[in-house]
């Protein structure tokens, strides 16, 4: 992992976030993921922050390992920089697997972002690793409904530029917004959160994460 010394307000988070940024890469994976966690994280009252981390064993889609980690909430919310509040509780769940992870899929944005840089891009160069932003709501760009059948997809689109893609993971139900963080394309990233999905609208690794940190929240409240 790089060493960062964490911003504590936003004109240092800015030019943190314009460092990394221009670290970023999207380039086609090397080959095909053995393991692929999901990351997620819940606060508590704003002043813990519990992100959970689970893995899976890919494509077969079984449960390899699950950690978590609760932290102080350091950095106020803005905007647009909540990659600064969840970033050292998730880096450090990641951390904590006793696997690494081929690719690391978060419930948040990757490129398709205002700047270009969501959480799962942020972690990404951070950690040096395969990253995907999978969301559930879209933050910036323009997109056409994709088709209702299991596997449609459209371009998510910021100008003249590609961002992700408009992602139909199961039918009768809503889209998923996906983008690449870093060190993967757009074409995998939606092969690979298309082979996570099985049943549910969200990929298995970060429907596991979701509810273990709602189960942490739940204990510690």
């Amino acid at each position: 992992m790089k060493e960062l010394k964490w911003p504590d307000d936003k004109e240092k988070a800015r030019k943190v976030e314009e460092e990394l940024k221009k670290k970023v890469r999207l380039a086609p994976l090397k080959a095909e993921p053995g393991y692929v966690a999901g990351v997620d994280a819940a606060f508590v009252d704003d002043k813990l922050i519990i992100s959970a981390a689970c893995l899976f064993r890919y494509p077969e889609m079984t449960p390899v390992e699950e950690k978590y980690c609760i932290k102080e909430v350091r950095f106020p919310y803005i905007p647009g920089l909540l990659s600064f509040r969840e970033g050292p509780a998730v880096i450090e769940a990641l951390k904590r697997l006793t696997t690494r992870p081929d690719v690391v899929l978060f419930d948040g944005q990757g490129i398709a972002h205002p700047r270009g840089l969501g959480i799962a891009s942020y972690v990404g160069v951070l950690l040096e690793i395969p990253s995907i932003g999978c969301a559930k709501t879209r933050l910036i760009g323009r997109y056409r409904e994709p088709g209702k059948r299991r596997g449609s997809s459209s371009k998510l689109m910021e100008g003249k530029s590609v961002i992700g893609a408009v992602l139909r993971t199961k039918e009768g139900t809503k889209p998923l917004f996906v983008s690449p963080g870093h060190l993967v394309s757009l074409e995998d990233s939606v092969k690979v959160v298309l082979g996570c999905v099985k049943g549910f609208r969200l990929a298995e690794p970060l429907r596991m994460a979701d509810a273990l940190s709602k189960k942490i929240k739940r204990s510690l409240e």
